[in-house]
């Protein structure tokens, strides 16, 4: 097994195992990234590979994530955002108004995707935050939408 074979295994048994939506594994991968530079940093999986390999194993492991979820069809991405927020302390209204008028999920796009994976991820994502408005009585935040 390699390196970053070692490394992935590793990231998977000890983090990403314990993350039970998909949707909260991609938000987990992109805290990791630095929003200035884009390096990904987590000190264990870096003292175990080092940093180069910690780094190309972090950025491939989002990579990954961000495109399992794009293969959900879009009703199980609903569910999995869904059980994502409900493990979240705020309430499920607070957390779509808020998503609505800040739209902080474009964040999770991971620098190695397709320009078209990324517009099919927003779309989804829009269109789920739109359901989840409906279903929660979340007025619309701006009258043009």
């Amino acid at each position: 097994m390699s390196g970053r074979d070692k490394a992935t295994a590793d990231l998977w048994k000890h983090t990403l195992s314990r993350i039970h939506t998909v949707f909260g594994r991609l938000v987990y991968l992109t805290s990791l990234r630095d929003g200035n530079t884009g390096v990904y940093r987590h000190h264990g999986l870096t003292m175990a590979a080092g940093e180069e390999t910690a780094g190309r194993t972090l950025a491939t492991s989002h990579l990954g994530c961000f495109r399992e979820w794009l293969a959900l069809p879009l009703r199980e991405q609903h569910d999995d955002l869904r059980d994502y927020f409900s493990e979240q302390e705020a309430e499920l209204k607070v957390i779509v108004g808020a998503w609505s008028r800040l739209g902080s999920y474009r964040n999770l796009i991971p620098e190695g995707a397709a320009a078209a994976e990324g517009q099919l991820f927003l779309s989804d994502l829009e269109s789920i935050v739109a359901a989840l408005r409906n279903e929660c009585g979340v007025e619309r935040s701006d009258p043009n939408e």
